[in-house]
């Protein structure tokens, strides 16, 4: 008869538990199945030249960062002049991916803004970005030599992700190509 009291308990402990390490994970740290393997194939027009078309084997050879952002996004304008610095400090290459938005509206706001971007895909759609598990925008890949995602940032860049996570990758990445 103890038992039956026990079991409910025990079921409660361990439930407990389990939301207690949920609670101390990270939510902008969500695992992607993509880091470590190949970038999806991207094939895109350009934002500013649609007859163009904008593919990841063209960046094979060099790290680059894929940025996924939109006008519509409020933390993509946080983090924009993170990217517009960045592009200014060295040859890393940071493709932009403009997700389902207005390209008129996309072409204004980086007139606005400035154009971290070497060059930008535009996927009005939102199709390509399925392939790459976006989640939403802002996020930013890390992308080494041989076109394999190392690192996903879920979530708009700051200083302190720039400085402990992405430029000591990049650098590392960056040696390696050397």
């Amino acid at each position: 008869m103890k038992a039956k009291f026990l079991i409910p308990l025990v079921l409660f402990l361990a439930l407990a538990a389990l939301l207690g390490v949920g609670l101390g994970l990270n939510p902008k740290e969500v695992p992607s199945p993509l880091v470590g393997k190949p970038t999806p194939k991207l094939s895109l027009p350009a934002l500013d030249d649609p007859n163009r078309i904008v593919t990841t084997e063209e960046f094979l050879g060099q790290p680059w960062l894929l940025n996924v952002w939109a006008t519509w996004c409020v933390s993509c304008r946080a983090e924009h002049h993170l990217l517009v610095e960045l592009s200014k400090h060295g040859n890393l290459p940071i493709v932009g991916l403009d997700y389902k938005d207005d390209a008129e509206a996309a072409k204004q706001w980086l007139r606005e803004l400035g154009n971290p971007y070497v060059v930008t895909a535009f996927d009005e759609k939102g199709r390509i970005a399925i392939d790459w598990g976006v989640y939403g925008t802002p996020e930013t890949y890390v992308i080494d030599k041989k076109g394999i995602i190392r690192y996903k940032q879920i979530g708009p860049l700051d200083v302190k992700t720039l400085e402990e996570k992405i430029l000591p990758l990049l650098k590392q990445l960056q040696e390696e190509t050397a």
